[in-house]
């Protein structure tokens, strides 16, 4: 039995580069992007952000102490008005405060530490934060954890701290 030699072999030849010039679509142009209909500043502003609206869409039934909840974004907004002595940022952006608890009977408990168990405000931060947390309209009472566990650092600050402090 003999083995037949195939010589009709399937190619595609390149194409010459008179053809390839000549089949080269069209390069994009600026004229091309810009609409006729718009002005300079229409195309300039800023378009309507289509997250805008679901960014700002509260949860719907979340409980008022649950993370989310009227209560629990009030405690939040008091404790941001608590500013360190020594460094110009809240302490909750800072990254003092670990949590923040509100129970079924509307009582807080707000974990937190300070920078450094030396802290000059060591006494006084502490008692700052429970009657803030207190004051909140509709906390029937508040406490104050403090731990060491685990140690403040720099890592702990929210971006807008550290871009406040210059370290973003």
């Amino acid at each position: 039995m003999s083995e037949e030699t195939n010589t009709d072999t399937d190619f595609i030849a390149a194409p010459s580069p008179a053809d390839a010039a000549a089949a080269k679509p069209r390069r994009a142009r600026v004229e091309d992007a810009v609409d006729a209909d718009e002005t300079p500043r229409e195309t300039m502003e800023r378009k309507r952000d289509y997250l805008e609206g679901f960014l700002q869409k509260k949860p719907d039934n979340v409980p008022a102490g649950a993370p989310g909840g009227d209560l629990y974004e009030a405690v939040i907004a008091a404790l941001k008005e608590i500013y360190d002595p020594e460094i110009p940022v809240n302490i909750y952006d800072l990254g003092l405060i670990y949590g923040v608890e509100v129970d079924d009977e509307s009582d807080v408990t707000v974990t937190m530490t300070l920078t450094t168990p030396h802290c000059p405000v060591a006494e006084t931060m502490p008692g700052e934060v429970e009657l803030r947390a207190a004051s909140v309209p509709g906390v029937r009472d508040a406490e104050v954890n403090l731990v060491w566990d685990p140690p403040w650092g720099p890592d702990k600050m929210t971006d807008e701290a550290r871009l406040e402090l210059g370290m973003l």
